[in-house]
């Protein structure tokens, strides 16, 4: 080989680093047009991984480069998240494999035995059909407070839900990463940085990471359709204080206790108890 070729050579390979698109060139299947579409997608997802989260190792590139190929997920598009040097997949890619490999549908469905409403403790199943005639892939997510982050507190249903999907889309397509939205080491309850100061008065929010007994009053008035204003008139008559917010947390707890098993048990009966403080207090049985 004459020198100007080999000059040419080096200067082709310098273009195209041999370290950040080897992955592909080991691909016998890989045809050129395909190739050159995956070495163009892992550069710009290296480009805004370094962008989002600074240097980013050479073995994580190697992984980024490996699910490039292997399910097209997009740093930019949030479909990845990199978290103490490992890459977790989102929901949102987990549903953009899933439609781009035609997926038949999703069906969910609370399981009621194991979930506990008045804990703020929930559990779901998901099953994924990715044919109409599949007999679906099964996955079950669970969420309660102590495996939430405080940023969501209150939706702990809806999280258990996605997490249930997500495991069942992971199942189905053969995705081996954890989804960010299953990880409990970072949704925990926040470790205090204080002491926690105990209030005769406003000793309704959390305390110790325990979960806030207003949303689990929340939770209850959604999931019984009840009206909001007329829960609170009862728990404050129920307490025997003006309002809510005046009366002690173990007061609280006990009323919220009260009207899960009163909805459970006889709803009809409950919407007429809370009806009647729609009334003037001379007027209620």
């Amino acid at each position: 080989m004459d020198k100007d070729n080999l000059d040419g050579q080096r200067q082709s390979e310098d273009s195209c680093p041999k370290k950040r698109n080897s992955h592909f060139a080991k691909t016998p299947t890989a045809r050129p047009e395909r190739a050159r579409r995956l070495v163009k997608a892992y550069l710009s997802n290296a480009k805004h991984a370094r962008t989002m989260w600074g240097a980013i190792p050479r073995i994580a590139l190697e992984n980024l480069a490996q699910l490039t190929e292997a399910h097209s997920l997009s740093v930019a598009a949030g479909d990845l998240q990199f978290l103490d040097g490992r890459w977790y997949v989102t929901h949102a890619g987990l549903l953009r494999i899933a439609q781009r490999r035609r997926c038949s549908g999703i069906r969910t469905a609370l399981q009621k035995e194991l979930t506990d409403p008045a804990a703020n403790r929930w559990i779901f199943k998901a099953t994924v059909y990715k044919t109409t005639d599949s007999k679906g892939f099964v996955g079950y997510g669970d969420a309660d407070p102590t495996n939430t982050s405080p940023l969501v507190r209150g939706a702990e249903m809806r999280v258990a839900e996605t997490r249930a999907v997500n495991r069942a889309l992971r199942k189905a397509y053969g995705i081996g990463l954890c989804s960010v939205e299953e990880l409990g080491m970072l949704s925990g309850p926040p470790k205090p940085t204080q002491p926690v100061q105990e209030t005769s008065r406003s000793s309704n929010g959390s305390s110790n990471g325990r979960p806030r007994l207003r949303d689990r009053l929340c939770v209850l008035i959604r999931q019984h359709d009840l009206d909001p204003t007329l829960v609170k008139a009862y728990a404050a008559d129920f307490c025997g204080t003006p309002t809510l917010k005046e009366a002690s947390r173990d007061l609280v707890e006990s009323f919220i206790s009260h009207l899960a098993t009163a909805a459970k048990e006889n709803r009809d009966g409950l919407v007429c108890k809370l009806n009647s403080y729609a009334q003037p207090a001379e007027a209620r049985p």
